[in-house]
């Protein structure tokens, strides 16, 4: 019996839509969804949910959960990740308290910046961890990680590991069609092409019958920007930068150092900049989840409908032979961006079929736009090194090199507070070495 394997089942509604959307795809017949999380009500929870969306579509499948992950993962084809080292508390508390002691403001934390850097070093060793047991019980699976921070996850299990690994994010498919409706404009029969890294790809063409979109756009834009809206972050990247990029404002308000600054606090209503959204969501879902886990878990007649998600289309184009096209995050092996660096993640089309996953060539980026890219796979590139070396100094120089910390902090606060930070994460992390040649001032 061939296997997919969900690490992380305990995401009840994500693994309802992967593993439903998965329930459509005949070609999946006969296949075991195996689940595994360590916490074991909410693995249980999702083993009743896919039990019951099973039998209301008539799916001809299997779910087992495992309290074992070797055994979870052995002898699985496709592994999809979608974990979360830490959770709301202690990390993600964690991850934004500290920060706003030394006056560094986050909407996200969960790509770069600080929290992007601490949720790295929490995940990068368990997914290590996961690597090892893969290369052992199922070397020849596809690793689908949905997980963030994804370029460095992504790109830890790219260089150094055996995996087959390739990064999925929801930003790239819903962009175009959300800028369009936020403009009033007409979705229908576009042609696009995005490239960049994860959460800051960007929309490099967008056509209609071979007429470029963009002036169109950028004049309404422009009217819209007169106006608090929610999207006011990315209209101004693209009025200066002259591209949209695919990720939220909310996001990209911290990938950049213009945007949150503790000494011109009027920015933040100017552009309606959601500060400390992501604990606000991670409490909003949590009570979400309390209300409405029984009408989820305990429901025969829980019905789905197929999702936006790559993970089904990835699946099914390897099984049958059709290609399916997708933006990816995957090694920039060979330059499939000719002015990025080849050791970084990037998210390029792909292409998926019975030969696995194919990225294609998109050669330069605008200059503008390889530079702002550059500044956040900077960050990126340090983290790794230093998940992988253990070293201390990679993390103060990871932190360095972050726009928004950089623009907002000296060396001496930037060092103070990520001791601050690895000694508040405590097991969450592993130790790091100290090195004599950091001294701390502050």
């Amino acid at each position: 019996m061939s296997k997919i394997t969900f690490l992380g089942a305990g995401s009840t509604i994500f693994a309802k839509n992967v593993l439903g959307d998965c329930m459509f795809v005949p070609a999946l017949s006969g296949f075991e969804f195996a689940l595994f999380d360590i916490d074991e009500q909410r693995l249980k929870d999702s083993e009743n949910m896919l039990n019951n969306l099973k039998h209301s579509l008539k799916a001809n499948i299997t779910v087992k959960a495992y309290s074992d992950r070797k055994e979870a993962l052995r002898g699985a084809k496709y592994i999809i990740n979608a974990i979360q080292v830490g959770g709301y508390k202690p990390s993600t508390v964690i991850d934004f308290d500290i920060p706003k002691k030394y006056g560094l403001r986050q909407t996200i934390a969960d790509t770069v910046g600080i929290g992007g850097i601490f949720r790295s070093l929490r995940t990068i060793p368990v997914m290590m961890d996961f690597a090892r047991d893969i290369e052992e019980v199922c070397p020849d699976a596809l690793f689908l990680n949905y997980t963030n921070p994804m370029a460095a996850l992504t790109g830890a299990m790219l260089r150094f590991t055996n995996v087959k690994t390739v990064g999925l994010c929801h930003s790239v498919q819903i962009c175009s069609e959300h800028l369009l409706k936020s403009l009033e404009m007409d979705h229908e029969g576009i042609e696009e092409k995005i490239a960049g890294i994860n959460h800051m790809a960007w929309l490099l063409e967008i056509k209609r019958n071979g007429q470029d979109l963009y002036p169109e756009i950028k004049r309404r834009a422009r009217e819209k920007q007169k106006t608090k809206h929610h999207d006011m972050v990315r209209f101004e990247l693209m009025d200066k930068f002259g591209y949209y990029v695919t990720e939220s404002s909310e996001h990209n308000a911290e990938y950049h150092p213009y945007f949150i600054k503790q000494n011109e606090p009027e920015l933040i209503d100017k552009f309606n900049i959601p500060l400390d959204e992501y604990p606000r969501r991670c409490i909003a879902q949590i009570e979400g989840w309390n209300k409405m886990r029984d009408e989820v878990v305990n429901n025969a007649q829980l019905t789905h409908t197929r999702s936006h998600e790559y993970g089904s289309r990835i699946i099914e184009a390897i099984e049958t032979n059709i290609p399916f096209k997708f933006g990816g995050n995957v090694l920039n092996k060979g330059r499939l961006i000719s002015n990025l660096p080849e050791n970084a993640v990037v998210e390029v089309p792909c292409v998926a079929d019975r030969s696995g996953i194919n990225p294609c060539y998109v050669g330069d980026l605008p200059e503008q736009l390889a530079a702002l890219n550059r500044t956040n796979i900077n960050t990126q590139l340090l983290t790794i090194e230093a998940a992988v070396t253990k070293k201390r100094e990679h993390i103060y120089q990871a932190a360095m090199l972050d726009p928004h910390t950089a623009a907002e902090l000296s060396i001496d606060k930037i060092v103070a507070m990520c001791d601050e930070l690895i000694e508040a994460h405590g097991d969450w992390i592993p130790n790091f070495e100290s090195s004599k040649q950091y001294s701390n001032s502050y």
